[in-house]
């Protein structure tokens, strides 16, 4: 390894601390400036009796915040959503959803929709609560773009404790509005606590964005259209994601991966998660650069625990326990295509695969049970 590399390697490593380590001090809050105006939805006519639709009654709560913002309640009881319209929430406000508070999207046949969007919006909060999509009940067979909670072009914007289910497409979307000079990105998202399971594309994409924080969250069973992964960073042609730290979290049972990155993304930390029996690769790294993986428990995934192929670089394999990889490769024959030359010996080859194009990649103190 040339002084060159060992430096930029450095470097990246010393961004991932810091990121990780601000992570696990910062508070979770967020700025309203008028935290004592507090509007219940029932106040302004939403029934959440699972028949009525509460779309209009919602939103007349979050319009009628004052300026500064406030806090919108949501208690217990089903409250149906046009998702053609969707719930629009804006700067300075709280979404506080009981624990057995339901946004269930009414039935459509649109190719994309969305439950919750942030669009354009300062320091939000979702708290609580399930958002239920209407994937059994879609009226067509198009698109794939159904969200339940959609975060476009916004700032510092946390969600706690939600859990998403059922959704068209993905759980949630983080990215950014617009393109190139006019591109607006999505920055300071935290996600804790929170469940996406059972979706159709994705439990969760990242499109371009940059600080975000995906703490002891769970992706679980996505299936029904490609890519189907847990968490899918995406940002592609469109723009960067940068420094993301996904910490403590689950992804199992989804038919894809259980972590997809893609070109254009720099700066990812996957540490202390657990990620077991999906049907693809435990984590895939295409065409990426800057990315630590550390501490996982990588099991059990239908192709190699660890991927990474095209010219991905500045990588550290750390510290995670891997094992009964590449369960989808029952002959010996089948094996020795999916083993890449630098992956090991044995079953190595079936947890870590790490293509010849890669570059700059450090491997050490990992444990292999196959």
């Amino acid at each position: 390894m040339s002084q060159h590399d060992e430096a930029a390697r450095r470097a990246f490593l010393r961004r991932a601390l810091a990121l990780a380590t601000a992570t696990l001090l910062a508070p979770a809050s967020y700025r309203v400036a008028a935290k004592d105006v507090v509007i219940d939805v029932r106040t302004k006519g939403a029934r959440g009796n699972g028949n009525d639709d509460d779309t209009s009654a919602i939103q007349a709560a979050i319009d009628a915040l004052p300026s500064s913002g406030g806090t919108v309640h949501v208690p217990a009881g089903n409250y149906m959503v046009d998702a053609s319209h969707a719930i629009n929430l804006r700067s300075n406000v709280r979404l506080d959803m009981a624990p057995d508070a339901r946004l269930t999207a009414l039935p459509n046949a649109l190719k994309r929709y969305h439950i919750i969007k942030v669009w354009d919006a300062d320091n939000v909060q979702i708290t609580g609560g399930r958002i239920v999509g209407e994937r059994d009940l879609h009226q067509d067979v198009q698109g794939e773009w159904g969200y339940g909670i959609n975060i476009t072009g916004s700032h510092n914007v946390t969600v706690t404790g939600t859990h998403i289910s059922g959704c068209w497409g993905d759980g949630v979307l983080i990215s950014a509005k617009g393109k190139g000079a006019n591109m607006e990105m999505a920055s300071d998202i935290t996600l804790q606590d929170v469940v996406c399971t059972n979706n159709r594309r994705q439990g969760m994409s990242l499109g371009p964005c940059q600080r975000v924080r995906i703490l002891n969250c769970t992706f679980s069973d996505t299936q029904g259209t490609k890519p189907q992964s847990g968490i899918d960073l995406e940002p592609m042609g469109q723009g960067q994601v940068s420094d993301v730290l996904i910490q403590g979290c689950t992804m199992t049972g989804n038919k894809g991966c259980g972590v997809e990155i893609h070109r254009n993304v720099s700066g990812l930390v996957i540490r202390q998660c657990t990620i077991q029996d999906n049907s693809s690769y435990g984590i895939l790294a295409v065409d990426m650069d800057n990315l630590w993986v550390d501490g996982n428990t990588i099991a059990s995934n239908g192709m190699n625990g660890i991927t990474l192929g095209g010219h991905t670089s500045d990588v550290k394999i750390t510290g995670n326990t891997l094992s009964s990889n590449s369960t989808r490769y029952l002959h010996r024959a089948l094996k020795s295509l999916v083993s890449g030359p630098r992956g090991g010996g044995g079953s190595h080859k079936l947890d870590l695969r790490i293509d010849d194009s890669t570059s700059n990649v450090h491997v050490s103190g990992n444990t292999f049970n196959s």
